[in-house]
């Protein structure tokens, strides 16, 4: 812990305002959005569909305007995207907890989703920005803050639901409000200093960049690639989670055995982020880490195929182990592959930009593994309910490594073929 602390302090103000940003950004988001859907349905008692509704009008809010939300960070500077996105989850957050039409829950919800549209693109290419040559380690810092903020989140909000679910809105609500004002009090103004106007703003009309993004054919086919990393670490919240209840049941074990799944993938990065970040960079380029991260990803499923050969205990510590075990493996080997990817990740998203309209890039990246997650989860829990209704357990254990092992090669071969390490224009200074 204390190298951690060494390491974010040699970064300079920005970088350090943004790492703290970011876990709590992510504290205020996970202690509400793990219990909205009790509130709605409990609380509120509406309707199955419509709690699946307004939770899938953030989703779609947010993975639909990424590609907008980072074109107007590029175009207007980072910052004034990332102070509107902190107080437009302040409101959303807020009137969460303080309204129960539906009409009013519907734009909450948008809003709550629009607000990740906008910062989060801005911030990802102000960090790249402010750490220059720096980017890797800064990103794999980067992502310590952000599990960390996933991890106790869902704590805090489990204390304060406890009271109110009222309270963990307001509660959340506040500590984006105060965001908002250490954004605009403390963080540097910031653009695309690299635009060809020398000023961080096009020019043209905010379609002319869009397109330029969209023709960048390098980047795209790596987005494409990337996909599979994002598909396979959500199965910590879909097919693990299920596997555990099928086999733990929903009792106090299986609840306990799923809150375990977080904390292994949470406390192994916490703890080994940097540290895999600095034995990669010293052995491999980036296209061989990217390859290896989603190869691990893709075995990482591999206990669970084992146990499926293994025979069911109809009760007892056996049943409880076979619960547990082979899921918190999983967990373990899907995070020490995303600890492996990530910061190579965002970096080379830099990099196949040129470092010229580095958010719309984000954006548009995050916009196509948003669909990209979606359609995963589709497709798995396709597999989860034919592998039920066939006798067939194994089956998506062998779906996801297959997905794993075909994305690790489309990577290997885009580095390979050069795609991953286009020449770059220099990193812009900071202003």
């Amino acid at each position: 812990m204390t190298g951690l602390l060494t390491q974010f302090r040699s970064y300079e103000r920005s970088a350090r305002l943004l790492m703290v940003n970011q876990f709590t950004i992510n504290l205020g988001f996970y202690m509400l959005m793990p219990y909205l859907a009790a509130h709605l349905s409990g609380t509120l008692g509406l309707a199955g569909w419509l709690v699946g509704l307004v939770l899938g009008v953030r989703n779609f809010s947010q993975q639909g305007m990424f590609l907008v939300g980072g074109a107007l960070a590029d175009r207007f500077g980072y910052k004034p995207l990332i102070v509107a996105g902190c107080v437009l989850r302040t409101l959303g957050f807020a009137t969460l907890g303080l309204v129960d039409s539906l009409s009013a829950l519907l734009a909450a919800s948008a809003a709550t989703g629009l607000a990740g549209a906008l910062f989060n693109p801005a911030v990802r290419a102000y960090l790249a920005a402010a750490a220059g040559d720096r980017r890797l380690e800064a990103f794999a810092l980067f992502n310590v803050f952000y599990q960390a903020g996933i991890l106790l989140g869902p704590l805090v909000g489990m204390v304060l639901t406890g009271v109110n679910f009222r309270v963990t809105c307001l509660v959340a609500a506040g500590i984006f409000a105060l965001l908002s004002l250490v954004q605009i009090r403390a963080l540097p103004a910031r653009g695309d200093e690299a635009a060809p106007d020398g000023g961080g703003r096009r020019q043209a009309g905010p379609s002319s960049p869009w397109r330029g993004v969209l023709a960048n054919r390098p980047f795209l086919l790596f987005s494409g690639a990337m996909i599979g990393s994002y598909v396979l670490s959500f199965q910590v919240y879909l097919a693990l989670p299920l596997e555990v209840r099928r086999l733990g049941g929903e009792g106090e074990f299986g609840t306990a055995a799923v809150a375990g799944l977080f904390a292994v993938s949470g406390l192994s990065t916490i703890l080994g982020q940097t540290r895999v970040t600095r034995w990669c960079k010293a052995r491999m380029t980036a296209g061989r880490a990217l390859a290896r991260g989603l190869l691990t990803m893709g075995l990482a499923f591999v206990p669970l195929l084992a146990a499926t050969a293994l025979p069911v205990p109809a009760e007892g510590p056996g049943r409880w182990a076979l619960a547990a075990v082979p899921p918190a493996l999983c967990a373990l080997l899907l995070a020490l592959g995303t600890m492996i990817t990530y910061p190579f990740e965002m970096d080379t998203i830099v990099r196949l930009s040129g470092n010229r309209l580095v958010a719309t890039h984000y954006g548009l990246y995050n916009t196509i593994c948003g669909i990209g997650i979606t359609l995963g989860n589709l497709l798995t829990g396709a597999a989860l309910d034919a592998s039920r209704s066939a006798g067939l357990p194994a089956l998506p254990w062998i779906a996801l490594p297959v997905l794993g092992l075909a994305c690790s090669a489309a990577l290997y071969g885009l580095h390979r073929t050069g795609r991953l390490a286009p020449a770059t224009a220099p990193a812009p200074a900071m202003g």
